[in-house]
């Protein structure tokens, strides 16, 4: 099935969601949105990796920035922050006003540390480009301005299903605008959303079931 494009979710959510269901939800569903030294740090990077005026040839590699992708079968768009295309006359594709077929390799930029949320997201920036320019793309590259290091990543099977499938959960949820309760973790101490979300509270458990523990108490 394709999706209708007025109906396409946003390509980078999935790092999020992947790091927190609520999260994505509280941004995407009910428009929340809080920054903290992280986001501002990621902001800053991806100015520079996005800049699309930028576009490099060195020999036999055509670099470009901020290049727009979508797939309609799982109705998401965005951009890469950088895809190189690499000269290769027997698995590369054509490109318009360019001379011989180019074998595209897509490059994401990230502050912190290799993680799997940005993995995800880089196979799903891989299957955009393979929808959109009818190729096969096995590796991406992560760039972490923490190590200043690129991080080969292989596109494996296993990583393209979970990519479908939380595409696919994405879309639930936002047809029906349904925005979980917090779980509280580690990972929340991080979170720009902490003070909007308030795992601490939401957490806790309801008046309900308090006052059903009362009531067991007073049988006993």
């Amino acid at each position: 099935m394709d999706y209708r494009e007025e109906d396409y979710l946003m390509l980078s959510g999935i790092q999020h969601f992947a790091f927190c269901r609520r999260q994505w939800a509280l941004i995407v569903i009910e428009q929340q949105w809080a920054d903290n030294y992280l986001t501002i740090a990621g902001e800053l990077l991806h100015e520079n990796a996005h800049d699309k005026s930028f576009t490099e040839r060195r020999g036999k590699k055509l670099i470009t920035r901020g290049m727009p992708i979508y797939s309609r079968t799982m109705g998401i768009s965005g951009e890469c922050d950088v895809v190189e295309f690499i000269l290769d006359p027997k698995n590369g594709v054509p490109l318009f006003g360019q001379e011989g077929r180019y074998q595209p390799v897509p490059i994401e930029y990230k502050h912190g540390i290799p993680k799997l949320p940005d993995f995800l997201q880089l196979t799903a920036e891989v299957m955009c480009l393979e929808e959109m320019l009818c190729c096969q793309i096995p590796v991406g590259y992560m760039y972490y301005e923490k190590t200043r290091h690129r991080e080969k990543v292989d596109i494996t099977e296993e990583l393209r299903q979970q990519v479908k499938q939380l595409f696919e959960e994405m879309h639930n949820y936002y047809a029906r605008g349904y925005t979980p309760k917090a779980k509280k973790t580690k990972s929340c101490a991080a979170c720009s959303l902490k003070d909007i979300c308030l795992p601490s509270m939401t957490a806790k458990p309801s008046a309900a079931a308090y006052i059903q523990q009362r009531i067991g108490e007073e049988d006993i």
